[in-house]
């Protein structure tokens, strides 16, 4: 077990990498286009790289940044608000400035640009990406949509019973299908790898946020994989929906798929979470063992019925129509 957790972490820091070199042998490069280069490879953007605000508002200040830094009283500023979009126009490195010694020169357009520190311009936007967006949304929202779900289930839980009638969930009493299992096992496994890549090689985390894609073949090979496991799952998700929908009523199934939901958001922050402290690796193999066995046991179907070909356990009565089945 031991070996199995160090070659993966060995994987992780071998095989995480962009691949950014050939510019020190390029001997026809300016030393400001190398120092665009080598800041480019540390922060991430450079000139021209699109910025989207997703803040109130962010104040530019129109005077170039100097060693002797004017008070904000004594600068003159631009504002420029959320939906803008933004473009870098020019970097500035200040290393006397104790605040931040990185300024940053945007431009909204002709009329409206200035400087600003790096760390607050990074606090209010976003690269201008959907991909990038998106992960900013998911990263900060993704605790209250579980919440929000969780009650849903729940009260849709209570509701089934008091009116006395089954309730299909998956692990716990599941169709006859492999599909949720297969998704379930899908987002945890996700869920564990995208936790060692923040944990191990955040910056390689970092740099996808800037540079989002989703070609998994453009990618390092651990990035790959964890984009080839996010196409994965949307293909699962949809083979589940409509398996569930063939084989329950749209009211069970309305039910089942908000439970799946739920289950998968579960997993999600579970192995998230447990991976960061070392316990989601054994934690994912001992939940994908017990879910395996329990789908073989008590849910997998082998046979068809041969009147209303629904998917059956066992050859005798269908439950479904009556049939018998021999």
């Amino acid at each position: 077990m031991k070996r199995f957790f160090g070659g993966l972490v060995l994987l992780l820091f071998t095989s995480c990498y962009y691949q950014r070199g050939g510019y020190e042998d390029q001997w026809d490069l300016t030393e400001s286009t190398l120092d665009s280069l080598d800041f480019a490879a540390t922060h991430h953007y450079t000139d021209n790289f699109n910025f989207y605000v997703i803040g109130d508002s962010l104040l530019l200040q129109e005077q170039r940044p100097l060693h002797n830094l004017p008070s904000p009283e004594q600068a003159s500023v631009k504002t420029v608000y959320k939906r803008d979009r933004l473009v870098v126009a020019d970097i500035a490195v200040i290393p006397e400035d104790s605040v931040d010694s990185v300024w940053v020169k945007v431009a909204r357009d002709q009329y409206t640009m200035g400087w600003v520190h790096e760390q607050d311009l990074l606090k209010t936007v976003v690269p201008d990406d959907s991909i990038s967006r998106f992960i900013y949304v998911f990263s900060n929202k993704h605790l209250i949509y579980f919440l929000s779900l969780l009650s849903v289930v729940s009260v849709a839980y209570v509701i089934r019973r008091m009116m006395r009638k089954r309730f299909r969930m998956v692990h716990l009493d599941d169709i006859g299908s492999c599909y949720p299992l297969l998704l379930c096992l899908c987002v945890s496994g996700a869920a564990v790898l995208y936790a060692s890549i923040q944990h191990f090689v955040p910056d390689t985390w970092v740099e996808y946020y800037f540079h989002p894609t989703l070609n998994p073949f453009a990618l390092p090979p651990v990035l790959g994989t964890f984009i080839a496991l996010v196409w994965l799952i949307l293909l699962l998700a949809i083979a589940a929906t409509e398996d569930v929908l063939q084989q329950l009523s749209w009211s069970e199934a309305f039910l089942y798929l908000f439970a799946l939901l739920g289950m998968c958001t579960l997993c999600y922050l579970f192995f998230s979470i447990a991976t960061l402290y070392y316990v989601g690796y054994p934690c994912l193999l001992l939940y994908a063992g017990v879910a395996l066995w329990r789908y073989y046991m008590y849910s997998r179907c082998d046979y068809l019925c041969g009147r209303c070909g629904a998917k059956i356990r066992r050859k005798g009565r269908c439950p479904h129509c009556g049939a018998l089945n021999e």
